[in-house]
């Protein structure tokens, strides 16, 4: 079976493709040249960029794959949550395309995706916990299986990724700025500054703002003269935040597996304290690799494998994208 998947939610631009669930290509356009001079996502350019560049990455990427669209037997393409243009890209592209062929047409989750990534590795079982944390996105969901998801908890205010952009700004870093402020973290000392830790109380829910917040006054009083140790200190109080929710999850659900996702994941500190932390519950925990955890087509064909193996049913052919609350 060879699936196509087809992501444009947000600022990449990709096609993978799954055979039998083997990933055979996975092709990303990062749109951060264009962006970085706005600081953040600004919707239309990113809308455009996915069209100039959604073509002949499907193209290519077949060649790559070397298979030609007889070959096709379905499409998933990512139709929420998202920007709403964005969105709109791609699934316009897909089910002209799957529409042209008479091949069916799955309209895939992006936070359900990006855990789907996780399903090359042979070891989950079921029940698990599934956290994706990416630029737009913190949520938990508790998975039943391959397609079963139920969130558990979500932001309330900023996403994870987009408080390190914040941040990333404050101290004057380039965007996007959590690649940089990991880096600028690693020449700091974590226990000199102690930022404040949103809890909501009775609740897998997560807040980030606080701490944005507290870094921005921090800074409004002391200046930027010890970069690094401010870096390293939001850094911590965001992993203890999250950790401090996984671990809240694992009191209430007993689960054999915990899947993460989401560009955040590839930060080396946040992934070194969930193992740290994760070694000791005797729970596996699976993070996929680093190009796995951006936004890519090939999370998304993984997951409409399953769906299809799950038997359920694509969808009509008619655009249905629903934007980020």
């Amino acid at each position: 079976m060879i699936i196509v998947g087809i992501e444009s939610s947000c600022d990449e631009t990709s096609v993978g493709i799954v055979s039998n669930k083997n990933i055979v290509a996975n092709m990303i356009a990062s749109q951060d040249e264009i962006h970085a001079t706005f600081g953040g996502v600004v919707p239309e350019l990113a809308s455009r960029a996915h069209i100039e560049r959604i073509t002949p990455m499907f193209n290519q990427c077949l060649k790559e794959a070397k298979i030609d669209l007889s070959q096709i037997d379905a499409f998933g393409v990512v139709n929420k949550p998202g920007l709403k243009g964005s969105l709109m890209i791609g699934v316009g592209f897909t089910e002209g395309i799957g529409y042209t062929l008479r091949k069916p047409v799955y309209n895939i989750n992006h936070l359900h995706a990006h855990i789907a990534a996780c399903y090359t590795d042979i070891n989950i079982q079921f029940p698990a916990l599934g956290l994706v944390v990416s630029g737009g996105h913190t949520t938990l969901f508790l998975i039943k299986n391959y397609t079963d998801f139920t969130t558990l908890g979500e932001t309330r205010d900023d996403a994870c990724g987009e408080v390190f952009d914040k941040v990333g700004r404050m101290i004057n870093l380039p965007f996007p700025g959590g690649g940089y402020v990991e880096k600028l973290a690693r020449k700091g000392n974590e226990a000199k500054i102690r930022f404040p830790r949103a809890y909501i109380k009775d609740s897998l829910d997560f807040s980030f703002s606080g701490i944005k917040t507290a870094v921005y006054y921090y800074i409004s009083k002391h200046g930027l003269k010890n970069k690094s140790d401010i870096a390293a200190g939001f850094q911590k109080a965001v992993v203890d935040s999250i950790i401090k929710k996984i671990d809240d999850a694992l009191k209430m659900y007993r689960v054999k597996s915990i899947l993460f996702g989401g560009g955040v994941i590839r930060n080396n500190y946040l992934r070194e304290k969930i193992q740290q932390y994760l070694s000791k519950k005797g729970i596996h925990v699976s993070i996929p690799e680093e190009k796995l955890c951006m936004d890519n087509g090939a999370m998304s064909a993984i997951l409409t494998e399953y769906m299809i193996h799950a038997g359920l049913k694509p969808q009509p052919y008619i655009i249905d994208v629903q934007p980020t609350k």
